[in-house]
């Protein structure tokens, strides 16, 4: 089968920000390569070079998708008018699978989570590894949304608690919860092969007796979480307020990500009302942290 690829021309800060909105918006994978002629060389203390001035980012999409409805939802998500200019091609078939494993390495979060592929041996104890495939499914951890919510959890007591990961992907938020010490978690997703995904790492990593993924309508009725992570898109979000609101405990914690750090404060407004709202941000990306008071039932 062939692919489909979108190439475009960025700048250096934007190219994270474009990379990221491409992936979210159905890019299998990302390349980023440099657009002109500048020789980059990482720094002492840098664990890589930065960008180029002008990047180019290829992005590579089943051959079905429409090019210019995928330009188009990376630019909303963007919060943009228009798509940069791109261009399009057919590839021949190949295990790009394969190529990206080779470019996938193992992710330190917080100070003993980490993230590592099924494909390389995770660190020994005390770390705690969680070993990932993530197939097609959105959710290795390298993103800036999924990193941040990664890090909360890596960095607050899971004891106990039972939590819901709304829009699970690969599972990776819930699973990681998991081996963090809480009880049960609920994946929900929509697409169920991000739901086979989630059931597969589960199992990988030993806590699929702990873990339930279902679709959206087949969750009981009345179930509430000390821990609800929502790492989706802005407009979804906003939607899914009182749902999301609902699914929390009072006294428990709501994690909002997959927004870009512009649209933060339209989406914690919708929150504001049941939750104690905080935000932080990484590469242009937040992630709003809103604690649910008495008041908010």
């Amino acid at each position: 089968m062939p692919w489909l690829r979108i190439r475009l021309k960025t700048g250096r800060e934007q190219a994270d920000s474009v990379s990221e909105a491409m992936e979210r918006c159905g890019a299998l994978a990302v390349m980023l390569e440099d657009a002109g002629d500048e020789a980059l060389f990482a720094g002492p203390g840098h664990d890589s070079p930065r960008l180029w001035a002008q990047t180019s980012l290829s992005a590579l999409l089943p051959a079905d998708i429409e090019p210019t409805r995928f330009a188009d939802e990376v630019a909303a998500l963007l919060g943009i008018d228009k798509p940069p200019a791109w261009e399009t091609d057919l590839l021949p078939d190949q295990d790009w699978e394969r190529v990206w494993m080779d470019r996938f390495q193992p992710l330190h979060v917080g100070a003993d989570l980490w993230i590592c592929p099924s494909w390389l041996a995770p660190p020994p104890p005390p770390a705690i590894s969680v070993v990932l495939d993530p197939g097609l499914a959105f959710g290795t951890g390298t993103h800036a949304t999924t990193s941040l919510c990664l890090e909360w959890l890596a960095t607050h007591s899971l004891a106990e608690c039972e939590l819901v990961d709304f829009g699970c992907g690969s599972g990776i938020l819930a699973i990681a919860a998991l081996k963090l010490g809480a009880r049960s978690a609920w994946a929900i997703d929509i697409d169920d092969g991000a739901l086979a995904v989630t059931c597969e790492n589960a199992v990988r990593n030993e806590v699929h007796g702990r873990l339930t993924a279902t679709l959206p309508d087949s969750l009981p009725a009345g179930i509430q979480a000390d821990v609800v992570v929502a790492n989706i898109l802005a407009a979804p979000l906003i939607e899914l307020a009182p749902h999301l609101a609902a699914l929390t405990r009072t006294g428990g914690v709501l994690l909002l990500s997959g927004m870009l750090e512009q649209q933060a404060a339209e989406v914690g407004l919708h929150y504001s009302r049941n939750f104690i709202v905080e935000s932080c941000q990484r590469d242009g990306w937040a992630l709003l942290v809103c604690r649910k008071t008495p008041s908010g039932d």
